[in-house]
């Protein structure tokens, strides 16, 4: 019987332990200061360019508490906590509590934790060496602009100072997830100071990546990354000549993806960046890196909604060919890519009811006047001919179009019309060449 005791007592101590274990859990709290009118925050883990949905709660009184199931996986996680403006606030989890506040309106600079040994530790690290950088970079700006021994000394020893930080807190990171972080963060300081701009720049660019590995999923699944390629590519890599800006942005991109192994990493760095291309209705980019890049990939890993997707959003932007349509015109069909009549085009969507088109349409008859080879393509956006006939019969010369059903007219919404005027103007073989806003956006094209 005793022995039955001990071993029931056994038997509920160890389902205790269990219990408690599948059921541990951290809390995330959080505290708004000062307090504002948010009411709801979300919760989102990063994994490489995105983010996914973990939970939402409530905020009350300015606070926000989540509980994190023991299973639930260590990483950069975000709270987001006004959507409109698009505000949120980024911290590492590695299975311990957090407890943090912060500025609603200026989140990432003012966060603080009390409790937290991983974000702890990264905050004082940021702010260590963020200090001795600024340091850094404002001796060598003097440098350039007033060469002088004694800033040389103090970039050395200032650099001496901030070698010293990156190694007392990459010891100090040990075995926790911001070791990485703070190993990646190791910006790259020339051991001399930079004698000229190029030289500063070509050091910078050649020893960027220096310190990041590509292939590391704690790193990968964080803005960190995104950061990184976002600086290089955009703001290291620039030119104000576009054509050079071009050249520059495709050997940084390929730069880039090349030193990624893993398919999964290389398909999220890539979609990112033809994202990011896609935002700039830069064509010439996003071609270049489907073609180049995304085609490359494994075929069963290709996101074909995306491409068609992001395809479908540049049809009409500069640099590709004008979408092909056709219409009647003295009893015969004429086809837009088949017109030969001119060295030059503008496709122009107006309509009859809009006060704006009724006053700039006849300024682009008299400005056109003298110019024989610029041919116009007149689209009216009407629901019925009423006003139309009337209106064209003082546009002698131009290509004239009813399109019926105005908004929901096929030919308008295949160029994504959304107001009128909206003007077009295309080359010979009918490519796009540029999108005027006004009348007098496209009258300084011709001057």
């Amino acid at each position: 019987m005793k022995n039955q005791i001990i071993t029931m007592k056994n038997f509920f101590f160890a389902f205790l332990f269990i219990t408690s274990t599948v059921q541990a859990q951290q809390k995330i709290v959080g505290t708004l200061s000062p307090s504002e009118k948010q009411s709801t925050a979300l919760l989102y883990r990063i994994v490489g360019a995105k983010q996914i949905y973990i939970n939402n709660t409530n905020i009350e009184n300015g606070s926000f508490v989540f509980n994190l199931k023991n299973d639930e996986k260590v990483g950069v996680y975000r709270v987001a906590y006004d959507t409109k403006e698009n505000s949120f606030v980024d911290f590492f989890y590695n299975k311990e509590d957090i407890i943090f506040q912060f500025d609603p309106k200026n989140a990432e600079d003012t966060k603080t934790f009390s409790i937290s040994e991983e974000n702890k530790l990264y905050s004082k690290f940021i702010q260590a060496v963020s200090y001795i950088q600024f340091e850094i970079d404002s001796l060598q700006v003097n440098y350039l602009k007033n060469p002088d021994i004694k800033t040389a000394e103090r970039y050395k020893t200032a650099l001496g100072s901030i070698n010293n930080v990156q190694k007392k807190y990459t010891e100090e990171s040990q075995g926790k997830i911001v070791h990485e972080f703070i190993k990646a963060t190791d910006r790259y300081n020339a051991p001399e100071i930079a004698k000229t701009p190029n030289e500063y720049l070509s050091g910078i660019k050649t020893h960027f990546f220096d310190n990041i590995n590509f292939d590391n999923k704690i790193v990968f699944n964080s803005p960190f990354f995104v950061d990184r390629i976002s600086d290089y590519v955009f703001y290291i890599n620039y030119s104000d000549d576009q054509k050079v800006q071009n050249v520059l942005y495709k050997e940084s991109t390929e730069k880039i993806i090349g030193k990624i192994d893993n398919p999964e990493f290389k398909k999220d760095v890539i979609e990112y960046l033809i994202t990011q291309f896609m935002n700039l209705k830069n064509v010439d980019l996003v071609d270049f890196l489907f073609e180049n890049q995304y085609n490359s990939l494994p075929y069963n890993s290709q996101n074909l909604d995306f491409k068609k997707e992001v395809l479908a959003s540049l049809t009409v932007e500069v640099g590709r060919t004008a979408p092909d349509f056709s219409w009647k015109e003295n009893g015969k069909t004429i086809k837009l890519s088949q017109l030969k009549d001119g060295e030059n085009y503008i496709l122009v969507f107006y309509s009859t009811t809009c006060s704006h088109c009724t006053v700039e349409i006849p300024k682009l008859y008299e400005f056109l006047k003298d110019k024989p080879t610029t041919k116009v393509i007149a689209f009216a956006m009407e629901e019925d001919d009423s006003l139309w006939n009337d209106f064209k019969s003082d546009l002698n010369g131009w290509h004239h179009i009813l399109g019926l059903n105005k908004w929901k007219n096929e030919t308008s919404k295949m160029y994504n019309i959304y107001s009128t005027p909206t003007y077009f103007m295309l080359n010979e073989d009918k490519k796009i060449i540029a999108k005027p806003n006004h009348i007098e956006d496209l009258v300084a094209l011709f001057k």
